[in-house]
């Protein structure tokens, strides 16, 4: 089966005005239909790294590709319904579980019928009855299952995930990463995700980039960089013994 790249990243250096540089050349590729997961210690860029995939850090023009096509260039509204994002909390809005889920879509003067509800919530694990229940009655799993339903129904071509389930219990957690997992293999979606739980990553990544002090020190498959013959980065940052800085290493 081959394979394209969705987004490609390349040489993406970003500073604040104090002249701090948060990333810098950071290069590497996300396929089509897969998850690729950004680890690595606090403080190396991962957060960042992912904004800039959406814009809501502006990258440097040249940087960051979406099929190919510069993102600087597109409409911003565009793009971030392109590459939508779920963030660490999901911050739901007052009412109940339908208006969430069409609140992206109403903003573009499109309703969404009750059944296209109810599929966005079966695709993320959720009973039609949770279409009537109030926001605020959620478990945190069940709300970042609904905020990941909201940001499908703008009918993303990738899916940023900023450490959404740093915050749940392991059963969440889990339903979270099935929830992922299959739109991954049914819809083909492509996902960036910001993790910290190297178990986590060998569950849902195809592919793993580990930042360190802003740049990409390490990239290939979990069983790769976490199983393999040789010794890598990765395996000192599952180990908790990676901290920064450190030199950047080639992935053998």
């Amino acid at each position: 089966m081959t394979t394209f790249t969705k987004i490609a990243v390349k040489d993406l250096t970003l500073a604040l005005g104090n002249n701090s540089t948060l990333l810098h050349n950071a290069s590497f590729n996300v396929p089509a239909g897969e998850i690729v997961t950004l680890i690595g210690p606090s403080g190396s860029g991962k957060s960042t790294l992912l904004r800039c995939l959406n814009r809501l850090w502006e990258p440097p023009p040249g940087s960051v590709f979406l099929d190919g096509e510069d993102i600087v260039s597109l409409d911003v509204l565009v793009l971030r319904r392109r590459v939508g994002m779920v963030f660490q909390s999901a911050a739901l809005f007052s009412g109940n579980v339908s208006d969430n889920i069409a609140y992206g879509p109403r903003l573009h003067g499109r309703v969404l019928a009750e059944k296209e509800i109810i599929r966005l919530l079966e695709i993320v694990g959720l009973d039609r009855a949770y279409a009537h229940k109030a926001a605020s009655e959620l478990s945190g799993g069940e709300g970042q299952r609904v905020a990941l339903a909201r940001t499908l129904a703008n009918e993303p071509e990738v899916l940023l995930l900023d450490e959404p389930t740093s915050a749940l219990d392991p059963a969440a957690t889990r339903h979270v990463e099935e929830a992922v997992l299959r739109l991954r293999d049914r819809l083909g979606l492509t996902v960036v995700w910001v993790s910290h739980a190297v178990e986590q990553v060998r569950r849902v990544a195809d592919q793993v980039v580990l930042l360190v002090a802003g740049q990409v020190a390490e990239t290939g498959t979990p069983q790769h960089l976490l199983d393999g013959d040789h010794h890598h980065l990765t395996e000192d940052f599952a180990a908790g013994k990676l901290g920064l800085p450190v030199q950047k290493e080639k992935t053998s």
